[in-house]
C-alpha cells in the first residue's frame, strides 16, 4: 500500500468517526422540543430506507424476501433499531449528549460477556479487564459522591446502557446465527424497512406521529441530517473494510466516542467536570482491551455493533 493510499484511508476513517459521532448531538437536538421516540424512530427508519434505496437500486442490489431472510430482517430490526433506538431517544431527553456517547461506547465491552454466554468466545483476562474498566467509567459518572451525582439521572443512565446491550447482542446474534447469505448493506436495508413497518403503527397509535410538512426547524433538520449521516457512514464503513480490512476499520469505534464528546462540546456547548473526562479515558482503555485478536475480527455484519 502506498503512503498516499494509506493517508487517504486514515482520512476516511477520521471522516467516518466524525460523522458517526455527530449523530448523537443531532439526536439531542431532535428531542429538544418534545418529539417522542416512536415518531422519531419511524422517520429515522423511513429516511434511511429512502437513502439506501436510492443508493442500492442503481447498483443492482436487491432484497431477497425468503423465510430465512425475513427472520434476519425482523430480528435485526427489533434488537438493532426498534428497541435500542426507542431507549436511546428517551434517554437523550434526560442525559447530556457527551455522556450518551460515553455510555454507547459500552457496546463492544458488553459484547464480550454476551459472546462468552453464547459460547462464541473464550475468557481472556485482558478483555475482562476491559469490561471492568468500562463499568468503572459508568460508576464514576453515577455513583453517589461523584461530581456528576444528582446532575445525571441514574435511571436514564441505566436506560442508555440497556440500549447498548441490545446493540451488543445484535453483533453476537449475527455471529451465532448468521445473516442467511445477506450482505451488510442488505441487512441494514431490509431491517430498516421492516423496522419502519413496525414503527408506523406504534407512532400512530401512541399519538407520537410527527407531521412531515413544513415549516422545518432545528429538530426536523437534525433528524433528517442524522438519519442520512448514519446511512452514509455505514456504507463508508463497509467500503473501508473492503479497502483496508476489518482490523483497521474497527478503530472507528474510538473516534466515534471522541468525536461524540467533541461535537457535543462544540454544537451544544456542553461542559463536564473532571470525572466525566476520567470516565471517557477509562472507557477508551476498556474499548482497547476488549478488542478481539486480529484473527477473530470479521467483516461488519450488523448495524449497531460498531457505533451509533
Amino acid at each position: 500500500m502506498t503512503d498516499h493510499k494509506r493517508l487517504s484511508l486514515v482520512f476516511v476513517l477520521l471522516l467516518l468517526g466524525a460523522g458517526w459521532g455527530l449523530t448523537m448531538p443531532l439526536t439531542k437536538i431532535a428531542v429538544s422540543t418534545g418529539y417522542k421516540h416512536f415518531g422519531l424512530l419511524f422517520w429515522q427508519l423511513a429516511i434511511g430506507v429512502a437513502v439506501m434505496s436510492a443508493m442500492a437500486i442503481p447498483l443492482g442490489l436487491r432484497l431477497p424476501f425468503g423465510a430465512a431472510q425475513m427472520r434476519v430482517y425482523l430480528v435485526i430490526a427489533l434488537i438493532g433499531s426498534v428497541l435500542p433506538n426507542t431507549a436511546s431517544y428517551q434517554a437523550a431527553v434526560h442525559l447530556p449528549s457527551g455522556v450518551m456517547s460515553i455510555l454507547l461506547s459500552m457496546i463492544p465491552i458488553w459484547a464480550f460477556p454476551i459472546a462468552l454466554m453464547l459460547a462464541l468466545d473464550r475468557f481472556e483476562l485482558r478483555r475482562f479487564a476491559g469490561l471492568i474498566a468500562g463499568l468503572a467509567a459508568v460508576l464514576l459518572i453515577v455513583l453517589p459522591g461523584s461530581q456528576m451525582a444528582g446532575a445525571i439521572p441514574v435511571f436514564w443512565v441505566v436506560v442508555g446502557l440497556i440500549s447498548g446491550l441490545f446493540y451488543a447482542f445484535e453483533g453476537n446474534y449475527v455471529a451465532r446465527w448468521g445473516t442467511a447469505g445477506l450482505g451488510p448493506i442488505q441487512v441494514l436495508w431490509g431491517a430498516s424497512l421492516v423496522g419502519m413497518v413496525i414503527a408506523l403503527p406504534l407512532a400512530l397509535l401512541s399519538g407520537q406521529w410527527i407531521d412531515p410538512r413544513p415549516p422545518y426547524g432545528a429538530p426536523e433538520i437534525a433528524q433528517v441530517l442524522g438519519s442520512v449521516t448514519h446511512v452514509l457512514v455505514y456504507a463508508g464503513y463497509v467500503w473501508l473494510v473492503g479497502q483496508a480490512g476489518p482490523v483497521f476499520a474497527v478503530q472507528v469505534s474510538f473516534l466515534v466516542t471522541l468525536f461524540g464528546v467533541f461535537w457535543a462540546r462544540i454544537i451544544l456547548a456542553e461542559a463536564y467536570p473532571p470525572a466525566v473526562w476520567i470516565a471517557l479515558g477509562l472507557m477508551l482503555v476498556g474499548m482497547y482491551l476488549v478488542q478481539p485478536r486480529k484473527a477473530q475480527v470479521d467483516t461488519p455484519d450488523t448495524i449497531g455493533d460498531t457505533a451509533r
